[in-house]
């Protein structure tokens, strides 16, 4: 190619720049400054917490509700009914999820993420003063359904990174997401039944009173509406403009015009590069979902037995804590992740990579999660100094795995596919979070129902269950299940546009 006149417009603007458009302000500032966009990234990361929050909030509270809603007959049919309660959210994000990333692809990620997250304040609220099981059941499905957000934040993190920066970007929305299923139990276990926990504050006639879960539902939804109202200060990345319009004003302003054809040339070379190639056959993209879809059916279920087995009575193998006591520990390890993440994370996977950070991650979590059942044995600062170091390693862990297997999955498309990529994963996984809790409170009432069996007795068969999938987890970190995508498959369009210009 001839060299260009010296008059000629910068070679971003060969690429399609436009001016009035938000996504060429973006990728300009991404490709030409070194930095870490900071401002996007704490406004993604608040964003990611309010829609993380309600997903767990109600763990620690969950089984007082249960009892007082007067559903379940024996104290061991209550984490049974928990259980389906916790799911309902999966499951309505598992038939919804796909849905909302082509709706990101196509009209923007920006207004799907401002629908989702005030969809919490709305539907949060209302979970908070459910009278019956049926409302709190269609309550959380409704939430869930609704609020698509995860998947085009997830795109939107990986867009507005360079390269080198695009696993803190995974780190950002994993640690948020990870602190927001910490914290939001935390929330719960303290606001929760607050006419009995402060009665100098709240009365029993009160409407935190009458409705003694409302108030942590209520809260979250306040944070979720300032979260909304922030969207509005997030730039879009999708791009909308006439791609060859713009090169035809840009040829005619630099007095280029043989520009016109290489461009023509090159858009009909990279017709096949962006095309929407199918995503189901692209293997390192579906196989960085299956593994992380193992792993979080393994998290959900973690989270949900945790709360249950720490609040359940001694009888049964449990901790017979309060919901604030619940919430004290899961705030402590909110902290250690949070720290964890933003200091160390980053730095072991640029030197170990993401695959090997998710294989360590695993290994370590079996013999962990082998010692829980012999802490209800403890009692006193012992009991609660192991179980803070448990809970705050057992999480550290699980979020490292998480971001490992984000970034692999964001590396292994397009910026055009990346929306619907999102899209297939959440799917996938609501449905395994759909089945986590549901299982995982099934399968700790009938552990609680076998308490002098031979063989793995009580809790000891609820962490021995959670092992099993830790460790197909790990086997399948190695391939042929894991293939790991190629440096460049996650390239813009822009950048493989550059590419043919040189």
């Amino acid at each position: 190619m001839e060299e260009m006149p010296e008059n000629a417009a910068p070679l971003i603007q060969k690429q399609g720049y436009n001016e009035s458009c938000a996504a060429c302000k973006i990728e300009h500032t991404r490709d030409s400054d070194e930095g870490i966009p900071f401002k996007l990234l704490i406004l993604v990361w608040l964003i990611t917490l309010a829609s993380a929050l309600p997903i767990s909030s109600l763990f620690p509270f969950l089984y007082f509700m249960i009892r007082d809603l007067h559903i379940a007959e024996k104290e061991e049919d209550i984490s049974y009914y928990a259980g389906y309660v916790g799911s309902s959210f999966m499951l309505g994000r598992a038939l919804t999820s796909f849905l909302w990333g082509l709706i990101a692809d196509k009209y923007g990620r920006k207004p799907v993420i401002m629908f989702g997250t005030f969809i919490v304040v709305i539907f949060n609220t209302f979970f908070g003063v459910s009278v019956n099981f049926w409302m709190a059941i269609i309550t959380r499905f409704l939430l869930g359904s609704l609020c698509g957000t995860l998947g085009p934040l997830r795109a939107y993190a990986s867009e507005i990174c360079r390269k080198e920066h695009q696993a803190l970007g995974m780190s950002v929305i994993s640690t948020s997401w990870g602190i927001g299923l910490v914290i939001g139990p935390a929330v719960g276990g303290f606001l929760a039944q607050p006419a009995e926990k402060y009665p100098q504050i709240f009365s029993e006639k009160s409407i935190f009173g009458r409705f003694p879960y409302f108030l942590p539902c209520l809260v979250i939804s306040a944070f979720a509406l300032v979260a909304s109202t922030l969207c509005l200060w997030l730039p879009e990345t999708i791009h909308f403009h006439n791609k060859e319009n713009i090169a035809q004003k840009i040829a005619r302003e630099s007095n280029a015009y043989e520009s016109i054809e290489s461009y023509k040339v090159e858009v009909s070379e990279l017709k096949p590069t962006v095309s929407q190639k199918s995503l189901l056959r692209n293997w390192p993209l579906m196989s960085a979902i299956l593994v992380y879809c193992v792993f979080q059916l393994h998290d959900m279920a973690y989270s949900e037995i945790f709360s249950l087995w720490a609040v359940s009575s001694r009888r049964l193998g449990g901790l017979h804590f309060d919901s604030a006591d619940v919430g004290a520990v899961l705030s402590i390890t909110g902290v250690g992740m949070l720290i964890f993440q933003l200091s160390v994370y980053t730095w072991i996977e640029r030197i170990l990579g993401p695959v090997m950070v998710s294989r360590i991650g695993s290994v370590i979590t079996i013999p962990l999660l082998t010692t829980y059942p012999f802490l209800a044995n403890l009692s006193g600062l012992i009991l609660v100094l192991l179980l803070n170091f448990a809970s705050m390693f057992k999480n550290v862990l699980s979020i490292s795995i998480t971001t490992g297997l984000l970034v692999l999955q964001n590396r292994a498309v397009t910026k055009e596919q990346r929306g619907a990529a999102n899209g297939i994963s959440m799917t996938a996984m609501s449905l395994c979070k759909a089945i986590g809790p549901a299982a995982g409170g099934s399968l700790l009432s009938y552990a609680q129902g076998r308490l002098d069996a031979d063989f793995l007795p009580g809790v000891h068969l609820v962490f021995f269950v959670l092992n099993a999938v830790e460790f197909v987890g790990f086997i399948m970190t190695f391939h042929p299940f894991l293939v790991v995508p190629d440096d460049d498959v996650c390239s813009s369009s822009a950048g493989n546009r550059e590419s043919l210009l040189s």
